[in-house]
């Protein structure tokens, strides 16, 4: 009985997983439709680890300029690629971005990267537009020009929406979830503290200005030592 029963579970989530892909418009359909705006504010959620600035440093990863079209594995001077990403091969094609950014540790098992990936399909495609920029030959990739109003409000997950919630998820959840952060109480000094740790001990890059107050003020605000919006209500 319960064999059965697990099977058909299986048989369940295997064709949910069919028909969500089946619904997902291909990466050219998604890129003409693109808003490289949004993608931008997307990209907060990796500046923690990369920077995508011409000449811009490594970080924890590697500077992300020209990263559409170039070989996998491939940024000059960084030498912390795991073995699984150098044994992959091939280009950061607008496809191959798009499946690793759906679930980095799903598509290249063993890659060091934390990020736990973007669900929605068109905010990849928003993030591959914005990438594509930085490069001093940006693909052809026939990417709209329009800003399109989100179809849904933005999703912070359990943390406290107020004003500065969406760099600190930005920030944050590039990382690991929004929950650890929604789980501490700190001051305002063991914030910036702790933040600073990050970025000295972590290869964490820093959160510039205004960013940084705005993250420090909305955490100092909402998860103080009395942590006055935990849990989430």
């Amino acid at each position: 009985m319960i064999r059965h029963v697990l099977i058909g579970l299986m048989a369940a989530a295997v064709l949910a997983h069919s028909a969500a892909a089946a619904e997902t418009p291909p990466i050219a359909a998604r890129l003409a439709a693109a808003s490289s705006e949004n993608g931008e504010k997307i990209f907060k959620r990796c500046h923690a680890c990369h920077s995508n600035e011409k000449d811009g440093p490594h970080v924890s990863g590697p500077n992300l300029w020209g990263i559409v079209g170039r070989p996998i594995a491939s940024a000059e001077g960084f030498d912390k690629y795991s073995a699984a990403l150098r044994a992959t091969g091939g280009d950061w094609t607008p496809e191959r971005l798009d499946a690793f950014l759906t679930d980095p540790h799903e598509d290249i098992h063993g890659t060091r990267m934390p990020f736990i990936g973007l669900e929605k399909p068109q905010a990849r495609a928003d993030l591959i537009a914005y990438l594509n920029l930085s490069s001093d030959s940006p693909l052809d990739l026939s990417v709209g020009t329009g800003a399109p109003e989100p179809e849904e409000p933005p999703e912070f997950g359990v943390l406290f929406a107020a004003e500065g919630v969406e760099e600190t998820f930005a920030y944050c959840s590039a990382c690991h979830s929004e929950r650890l952060v929604a789980q501490q109480g700190l001051t305002r000094r063991a914030w910036i503290e702790l933040i600073a740790w990050m970025v000295d001990e972590q290869g964490m890059a820093e959160i510039e200005e205004p960013d940084h107050s705005r993250v420090i003020d909305y955490l100092s605000t909402h998860y103080n030592t009395d942590r006055p919006n935990f849990p989430n209500r």
